[in-house]
């Protein structure tokens, strides 16, 4: 009996010393990670001449925050004294009007303050919509021949259920104060009157867009009516259109057109809370997965 308790307690010392040795090397981890994050901020200065690239990519709305991240991107590189030029690598479908719009007009406020800055829109797989519309403002714009570019149109889109819920026996009991307050409402039959309200809206920001385009692309644009109709098109055929100005990739500009091949990455990453969160779960995923390795050997 004696012997299995002193066993029992060695065993459990051995336990405590075990989780003691792991909750050590968790808070070892999570302090180097804090500091590695703190202080491994690299010096851009030090890469010499380069072409500056921003990502634009995924869809442009207040959840991805891709225009802020780009604006905040550029801002950077155009401070950097050893910017000889500037890409947006463009990726994204599109999104919001208003966040392209702020966009577009932030780009043409930059370039005036760095007149000596050439800024160039690379596109690799697909500049549709508003990322079109933010595309619009750079001196250049440059994609694969298998791009897709364009899609200089406004969509509004959503459901109605009325017909659907008058078979199953479901009434609707809507009450507003403003006549057009329920406007869009998918579970009421639509309103001609408010139907007129919304395609007036959405043919408001259609000019909008198409006026931001001409300002920006000018006279090379080709005067060919299906430009504004919505419609994307291939690299291929977006160049002849003056929907772009010629075919090149990120590399291929930096090194041809802007003459600096070194390449300087300006993408914001995440902030600091997050980055520390996330190394957080790896250092701890990590640890629990050497701590049951450690048991079951």
């Amino acid at each position: 009996m004696i012997e299995k308790l002193a066993s029992a307690g060695l065993i459990e010392q051995r336990r405590a010393r075990r989780w003691k040795i792991f909750f050590g090397l968790m808070w070892l981890g999570i302090v180097i990670s804090i500091l590695f994050l703190l202080f491994s901020t690299p010096d851009l200065e030090r890469h010499g001449p380069h072409t500056a690239v921003v990502n634009l990519g995924g869809v442009i709305d207040g959840d991805s925050q891709s225009s802020g991240k780009l604006l905040q991107g550029l801002q950077d590189a155009y401070d950097d004294s050893n910017t000889r030029g500037i890409i947006i690598r463009a990726n994204s479908p599109g999104g919001s009007p208003a966040l392209s719009g702020i966009a577009n007009d932030e780009i043409r406020r930059l370039k005036a303050l760095h007149p000596k800055v050439p800024l160039y829109v690379v596109v690799e797989e697909v500049c549709a919509s508003g990322c079109y519309y933010i595309a619009a403002a750079a001196d250049r714009i440059y994609v694969d021949k298998a791009s897709l570019v364009g899609s200089i149109g406004v969509i509004s889109e959503g459901f109605g259920f009325n017909k659907a819920m008058d078979k199953i026996g479901v009434e609707r009991r809507l009450a507003t104060a403003g006549s057009n307050k329920g406007m869009g409402d998918p579970f009421s039959p639509q309103n001609p009157h408010q139907e007129a309200i919304r395609q007036s809206l959405l043919d408001e920001i259609h000019r909008q867009f198409i006026t931001v385009v001409k300002q920006g692309r000018g006279q090379r644009l080709k005067n060919d009516p299906e430009l504004f109709s919505g419609r994307v098109w291939l690299g291929s055929s977006a160049v002849p259109l003056g929907l772009a100005d010629g075919l090149g990739s990120v590399r291929s500009v930096a090194r041809d057109v802007i003459k600096a091949e070194t390449l300087v990455d300006f993408t914001p990453d995440e902030d600091l809370a997050s980055r520390v969160a996330r190394q957080i779960g790896v250092t701890f995923r990590g640890s629990m997965q050497t701590l049951f390795d450690t048991r079951w050997r």
